[in-house]
Order: C-alpha cells, then sequence, then structure tokens
C-alpha cells in the first residue's frame, strides 16, 4: 500500500491567544484529511517576559554569589566589559532568530528587535536587584563599578534566559 500525504500550504491563526501556523495534511487524492499546529513564536507576550526573568534568575543567583565576579568588575578594563556586554546581545539575537523568526523575520522585525533587545534588558534588570540585594552594586558610590558587574553576570544570565524562552 503506497498511500502518500501530502502537506498543503500552511496559513497562521490565533488559537488561544497565540499565533499557529496550521498546516493541513492531504491525502494522496489532495481531500484534507488532518491539521497540524506549530506555534508561531514571533510575538512577545507578558509570558514570554516572566519566562526570561525566570530563566536569567537561574544563572544570575548563583554567579551573583561568587567572589570572582564581583573582582572582575573591579578589574576588567570597561571595553572589554562593554565587549561582553556586545558578544550576548549577538548571541541573544542570533539564537533568536534561529529559534524563532528564521523563516518568519519579513512582517516581523520589529517583533525580533523587541524580543532580542528585551531579554537582554529583563536579564540586566534581574541581574541588578539580585547584586544590589546582596550589596553588592554600590549604587551612587561608584556606578561604573555598578555597570561592569551588571553585564559580566548578565552574559551567562542573558543565556539562560534566552534558552527558558523557547519553552513553551
Amino acid at each position: 500500500m503506497n498511500d502518500k500525504i501530502e502537506v498543503k500550504e500552511k496559513t497562521v491563526k490565533r488559537i488561544g491567544g497565540y499565533l499557529h501556523w496550521v498546516i493541513p495534511i492531504a491525502d494522496k487524492s489532495g481531500e484534507i484529511i488532518s491539521y497540524t499546529l506549530k506555534p508561531l513564536m514571533v510575538e512577545f507576550k507578558p509570558r514570554d517576559i516572566i519566562q526570561v526573568a525566570v530563566g536569567a534568575a537561574l544563572l544570575a543567583l548563583p554567579i551573583s554569589f561568587t567572589e570572582e565576579a564581583w573582582v572582575l568588575g573591579e578589574t576588567l578594563p570597561f571595553a572589554n566589559v562593554l565587549g561582553i556586554g556586545i558578544v550576548s546581545l549577538l548571541l541573544i539575537a542570533l539564537f533568536v532568530y534561529f529559534n524563532f523568526y528564521r523563516s518568519t523575520l519579513k512582517g516581523h522585525v520589529f517583533s525580533y528587535v523587541k524580543r532580542s533587545i528585551g531579554t537582554y534588558l529583563i536579564s540586566l534588570i534581574v541581574v541588578a536587584l539580585i547584586l544590589t540585594l546582596i550589596e553588592k552594586c554600590p549604587w551612587g558610590v561608584d556606578n561604573m563599578l555598578v555597570i561592569k558587574r551588571i553585564i559580566i553576570v548578565a552574559f551567562p544570565a542573558s543565556m539562560s534566559g534566552t534558552l527558558s524562552d523557547t519553552l513553551k
């Protein structure tokens, strides 16, 4: 028996408040026998923001408590720290592109930029909050040290935040 199954043209529909690819599956005669749903994750919703924040906290917490991270913030030149920040943002942008927008970037460029930058900013905020709570951010005393420590700890935190955003 050689029943060939053919996948027809997919469409985008909002189901349960979220966008999905709806892919009809047809038999060899062309009659649709089923549909497959695949989430189209191009919108950055509150649920995604919470996932990024929790994911960022997963690595921010242990790293924030290490003396090595604090000392690195004191000793590393700002240019190097800035490089770490740029690398973080580029890695996030690449990961987000290849996991969410590779086939749908056209028409969703603003959402792509918003998700990439938003993920990094959320990670920075989570790290800043944690470092402030453990009194390793001397706000108003040495703001450059504060910024450097936040960017250094945000590197791994933003990576885990980005990964957790892929969970649906």
